[in-house]
């Protein structure tokens, strides 16, 4: 279930309340009058099934309310209701399978901005990658992998591609391409400071690399294994489903590949870098390829399954 709070303005109140309390899958309907400062009106609140949530919010959007009031929704963990049962059992659908594309899109919009702790993750996140494939330490490259953030603006990329939202898209591109060149120069640098040490040396990334050699190695494979990551993470976001992004992060070469690649450059390895460049290019077109691919099955399925009948008793 999902709580609405709404913020209304007077004369819009009763429209706002016939139609909350016509819609199919809502419940624990509350008006109170004069209760909202900020901007000032009405506050009405209710429960939605999930399943009706995204087209209740379409219907209260176009309204206005989103301009003239305020439109706030929060997942429920726990509602003991007979009235919630009854209001979920209405709701054509599972809850499992509903896709609120306002959430999907306020998700990725904080996710794929261009901020200074999304190129921290990103830049930290390659460092390490660059530590595990010079030390051909699997274990280093798996963290690498758990740490990048860049899943967040290629679901961007798949989100605004599906409803079409422009903006979404070049913020999400500029993330994803600035935070990538940020990451491996910073690398490069950090690699050849590194090496100045004597911690990085050519003979070891030019080496027998059993358990990282993969990240500069892009095949058929990886372009399979970036399409199947890329579709579960979609999902993933779109059930809030937090623990299964976390798999599909651990299991495409990304963050790993770019890394690679800004170590092979200061040794001046033009092979390594640029099969690490194909590998890190392979599974980011995966990735989008299969999230737009999943989203516009979801939006269809889903527009199919709102036209089944259903009614109050």
């Amino acid at each position: 279930m999902l709580h609405l709070r709404l913020i209304t303005p007077p004369e819009q109140t009763d429209e706002v309340v016939r139609l909350l309390d016509t819609t199919v899958g809502t419940a624990h309907l509350v008006v109170l009058p004069g209760a909202a400062r900020s901007p000032a009106g009405d506050v009405v609140m209710c429960d939605v099934a999930r399943e009706a949530g995204d087209d209740l919010i379409g219907r209260l959007r176009r309204l206005g309310l989103q301009r003239h009031g305020a439109i706030t929704a929060e997942d429920i963990d726990l509602s003991l209701s007979e009235y919630a049962d009854r209001a979920e059992k209405e709701a054509p659908g599972e809850a499992a399978d509903a896709v609120l594309w306002e959430q999907l899109q306020e998700a990725t919009h904080e996710e794929s901005t261009l901020s200074v702790t999304y190129v921290a993750f990103i830049t930290l996140a390659t460092m390490i990658a660059a530590c595990g494939v010079v030390l051909d330490n699997a274990i280093l490259i798996v963290g690498a992998m758990a740490v990048g953030p860049e899943f967040g603006p290629l679901a961007g990329i798949c989100t605004a591609a599906v409803q079409r939202a422009p903006r979404l898209a070049l913020r999400s591109a500029v993330a994803l391409l600035a935070g990538f060149a940020v990451a491996m120069a910073v690398t490069a640098a950090f690699s050849l400071f590194m090496d100045s040490v004597g911690l990085f040396t050519e003979a070891k990334l030019e080496g027998e690399r059993p358990n990282t050699g993969f990240v500069y190695a892009p095949d058929w494979f990886s372009f399979v294994v970036a399409v199947l990551a890329g579709a579960a993470g979609m999902l993933s976001l779109t059930s809030a489903k937090s623990g299964a992004l976390v798999g599909v992060a651990i299991s495409v070469t990304t963050v790993p590949a770019a890394a690679n690649a800004a170590v092979a450059l200061i040794y001046g390895d033009a092979v390594q870098g640029w099969r690490s460049t194909e590998q890190l290019l392979l599974n980011l077109v995966g990735i989008i390829v299969a999230g737009t691919l999943t989203l516009l099955l979801q939006k269809t399925l889903w527009a199919a399954m709102k036209r089944r009948p259903g009614r109050r008793p």
